[in-house]
């Protein structure tokens, strides 16, 4: 079995959303599938459709997956590679390019949400077509499972039907692969109660000193509920974030609290700001321990082993659309 993930490379950093949202899903996808091979590219050319800062780039690249190494990752569980260095995938994109009709790229969700917003004019041609790049990054490796978010779910449904598109009129060619959707990750609420993103700036960084973080806690918006008045947890959102590093016996205590009175929003603040610490220390402790060169060999080793892979797919693929003999 063969299991196909990705990292995007819209920041330097990721933030506890990312981590509870995204890393925390794969790694337990991981560990539920012992035998499988997963791979794990980082989404260069995708944040290439907006960000077009070269040094930027590759510091939000390195740093991103020194990151997800410091969070348990181990670099020998997860095949993780740079699409640029593997030729097949621009490859292969431009020949989903070329079967792939207007009508459906019109469907994209992202596409049409830009254009109800008026953004005709800040759409780039390689935004628009940014799920077929996906479709070629998970067909290319014959890839079994996509584990992916609801609101991703229409890419692997774009790969899905481009490989059976293709299988149709050339022959068997392209594994169609299944969505694996966690059902019990929900939204991972930010700061001011909307869902944690860089573009809302509620996020705490994983990398945030204990000063920034104390900050960030204190700027959580409560209610004017009295000390003594029983509080519904459900409805509050410091508590909303602490759930997230709580054991099972923890959040049964802290929702008795809540639910009996006498608990201060200051001192739930406090108890969260404990729990972030507590989380975030081992990870940055690690982080700081990868150098740059290290994740640049990574990449380097495992585009060798990556490659012989996309090679023969793509071979395959050519000789069947006559591009070679």
């Amino acid at each position: 079995m063969r299991i196909l993930t990705w990292l995007q490379a819209t920041s330097d950093q990721l933030h506890i959303g990312n981590y509870f949202g995204s890393i925390k899903s794969m790694l337990e996808l991981a560990d539920k599938f012992k035998d499988a091979e997963i791979f794990l590219f980082t989404a260069v050319m995708h944040t290439f459709t907006w960000l077009h800062d070269a040094k930027q780039l590759k510091k939000n690249v390195i740093n991103s997956l020194k990151l997800f190494i410091a969070c348990w990752a181990d670099p020998k569980r997860f095949i993780i590679y740079n699409p640029v260095d593997i030729p097949a995938h621009a490859q292969l994109a431009r020949v989903f390019n070329c079967l792939t009709i207007m009508w459906t790229m019109e469907r994209m969700h992202s596409y049409k949400e830009a254009m109800d917003k008026g953004k005709k004019w800040e759409i780039s041609v390689g935004t628009f077509c940014y799920p077929i790049l996906m479709a070629a990054d998970i067909l290319l490796y014959d890839t079994d499972i996509v584990p992916t978010g609801k609101d991703q779910k229409q890419h692997v449904e774009y790969a899905r039907d481009m490989a059976m598109k293709f299988n149709n009129a050339f022959g068997e060619t392209f594994k169609v692969p299944e969505p694996y959707i966690k059902a019990d990750v929900g939204l991972i609420m930010g700061i001011d109660g909307r869902k944690m993103s860089k573009s809302y700036n509620n996020y705490i960084w994983l990398l945030d000193d204990e000063k920034t973080i104390l900050k960030r806690v204190k700027q959580i918006p409560t209610s004017t509920q009295t000390v003594e008045e029983p509080k519904n947890p459900d409805e509050c959102n410091v508590y909303k974030i602490c759930k997230l590093f709580l054991t099972p016996e923890e959040d049964e205590i802290l929702r008795k609290k809540y639910l009996a009175g006498g608990l201060s929003y200051k001192d739930a603040k406090e108890y969260l700001y404990e729990k972030i610490i507590t989380f975030v220390q081992p990870i940055q402790k690690k982080y700081a321990e990868i150098s740059d060169k290290e994740i640049t060999d990574l990449l380097e080793r495992n585009a060798k082993k990556v490659n012989e892979l996309a090679q023969k797919k793509i071979e395959d693929v050519y000789k069947k659309i006559w591009f070679t003999l």
